[in-house]
């Protein structure tokens, strides 16, 4: 759970990766006719847009969609890799709800804390916070995200990222879990 497996990506994942990149490429002019400063940026929207219809974007602030926009436009036209979104903003209800759901699993608010924060710690609910997937593009965004103010934060999580401008490009200290990053104290070692 704690790290994505560094197995090679399965064809199908390549082969998806192909396709939106060649998706891309053919709505290229389109988007250049639209917006010939940002026809990279949104060839690669639609693209994606097409591969990952599910994911939803609303509600980020608009720095953290900014940075998750330019990112995933660079991983697919340099590197042709694919990043999506699996969840970023959370209204404060549904984040409690998770929260709640994760309680009566795993039995406890402490144990539940190590993968889901209650409403007022939580940065998805601020908009701050992103889920991405698949493992490639996670890979991807934790080697390269620092570019965009955009960092994984726990070790137990390899898909969550926040945008952190106030790092300044510099990554903060990962913490174990969700519950170690927000009672202020890493364990010790």
């Amino acid at each position: 759970m704690n790290e994505p497996r560094m197995i090679p990506p399965r064809p199908r994942d390549r082969l998806y990766a192909a396709v939106t990149l060649v998706l891309a490429v053919l709505l290229l002019p389109v988007a250049f006719a639209r917006r010939p400063g940002r026809a990279r940026e949104l060839a690669c929207g639609w693209a994606l847009r097409l591969r990952f219809p599910a994911e939803d974007l609303t509600g980020l602030t608009d720095g953290a969609r900014a940075a998750f926009t330019a990112a995933r436009t660079e991983a697919l036209w340099r590197h042709g890799r694919l990043i999506g979104l699996t969840s970023g903003y959370r209204a404060p209800h549904v984040q409690q709800r998770m929260f709640d759901e994760e309680v009566r699993r795993c039995g406890s608010p402490l144990l539940a804390r190590e993968l889901v924060l209650p409403p007022a710690e939580s940065p998805h609910v601020r908009g701050i916070a992103l889920d991405v997937r698949p493992h490639e593009g996670a890979r991807w965004l934790e080697e390269h995200g620092a570019r965009y103010d955009l960092y994984r934060m726990y070790d137990n999580e390899w898909w969550h990222f926040e945008h952190r401008p106030e790092c300044g490009g510099r990554p903060p200290r990962r913490q174990p879990s969700p519950a170690w990053a927000r009672l202020g104290d890493a364990p010790p070692r």
